[in-house]
């Protein structure tokens, strides 16, 4: 393959960053940059721009919505999108949930749900890890048992993003306790509001409760939200996971780390040798990224996305330790002459939120072992 855009390619670039140079608050995109962990009343009205101009789920079948782009234009839009400091919309119901329902929901559940998803007017979390279970989903306790019309659902999940400001939580759920573990889950439309269903929000170490534990005590929720058939979402969870393998490659983000360093006042030999380093191995990680694209799914599917996530989540630790470094005291809350520094608060924030770039999406240590079972 040609590691390079094509002319096309490139226009579609340009007409990108047209449209975000023109469409994009830079209010929003100064919050993004500097504070990250945008709440849903932040981008809607960006959603509904993105909705009106047909660009709100480039990963998504032309038919329900999408935009019909190529991989390697898909690529282009993440990638100019991180850059921009565009918020990331919608992120479970636009990149997760919304394919999932495309391949496998019922007409019902696409009617109800894919339009209002566009357009932002509902949004979704994801209920899969648990405290027993985290990257492990095999080994969901969360129980739905058929009662009637109804699946009553009990149990708790964690590290739950988005939790409150969704209006529905697609949720892993074991329904059969008499097969293997991969093979007795099923995945649920559960409304945040319904009886029985709490959010308790976690502050983590970046001082933002991104994430929140769910707990579900005999929540009702009819049957008629069961996605696909009972019993198979283990599939379906794949699929989801797989739906997005280059996403969690981060080079959006990876590039706007790398053009904020360069802009940075700090230009001594170590650190210049640090950055360019840093670049050299995100330009690694884009061509591997373009490769995958241009490879057809096969077996090496699942073991490629892994590696790009441990090695996107790598980098994303080393960005952040270089700009802590370049920052120096600027990058403490408080100097030790006791001076507030209020002006770089939310890049600390964001070094701290990227710590947990090993662990979320799926642990790396997990991420190894799919690689590892690939080969053997």
């Amino acid at each position: 393959m040609k590691l390079a855009y094509s002319d096309e390619d490139r226009a579609f670039q340009k007409e990108i960053r047209l449209f975000f140079a023109q469409e994009l608050s830079p209010e929003i995109a100064t919050k993004e940059e500097r504070q990250g962990h945008l709440r849903r009343i932040d981008y809607a009205d960006w959603q509904r721009k993105l909705a009106e101009r047909g660009w709100a789920a480039p990963n998504w079948p032309k038919e329900y919505g999408g935009t019909g782009w190529s991989p390697v234009q898909r690529h282009i839009w993440e990638v100019e999108y991180g850059r921009a400091c565009a918020p990331e919309i919608s992120v479970i119901a636009i990149g997760l949930v919304g394919p999932v329902i495309c391949r496998f929901g019922s007409e019902d559940q696409k009617a109800r749900y894919l339009d209002p998803m566009l357009r932002g007017d509902i949004f979704f979390c994801q209920g899969f890890s648990e405290p027993q279970a985290g990257s492990d989903l095999a080994n969901v306790g969360t129980r739905a048992v058929r009662d009637g019309d109804d699946y009553v659902i009990s149990g708790q999940k964690i590290w739950t993003s988005h939790a409150p400001d969704a209006d529905y939580m697609v949720c892993l759920c074991r329904t059969n306790m008499d097969v293997k573990p991969q093979a007795g889950l099923s995945m649920l439309i559960v409304p945040m509001d319904a009886p029985g269903l709490t959010v308790r929000p976690i502050e983590t170490i970046d001082d933002a409760p991104s994430v929140s534990e769910v707990f579900l005590d005999e929540v009702r929720v009819p049957a008629s939200e069961l996605i696909g058939e009972e019993d198979k979402a283990w599939t379906y969870a794949k699929f989801l996971l797989n739906t997005e393998r280059t996403h969690n490659a981060y080079i959006g983000i990876l590039r706007r780390y790398v053009d904020r360093l360069k802009r940075a006042a700090d230009r001594t030999i170590g650190y210049r040798r640090k950055l360019a380093m840093l670049e050299i191995d995100v330009d690694a990680l884009e061509w591997s990224v373009l490769r995958v694209l241009d490879a057809a799914e096969g077996p090496g599917t699942a073991a490629s996305a892994s590696a790009l996530k441990v090695s996107a989540s790598e980098l994303l630790l080393r960005a952040g330790e270089l700009e802590m470094e370049q920052l120096g005291l600027a990058a403490l809350p408080v100097t030790p002459h006791g001076e507030n520094i209020a002006s770089y608060d939310g890049f600390r924030s964001q070094f701290m939120y990227w710590r947990a770039a090993s662990i979320f999406g799926g642990a790396n240590e997990i991420q190894r072992s799919i690689i590892w079972g690939s080969l053997s």
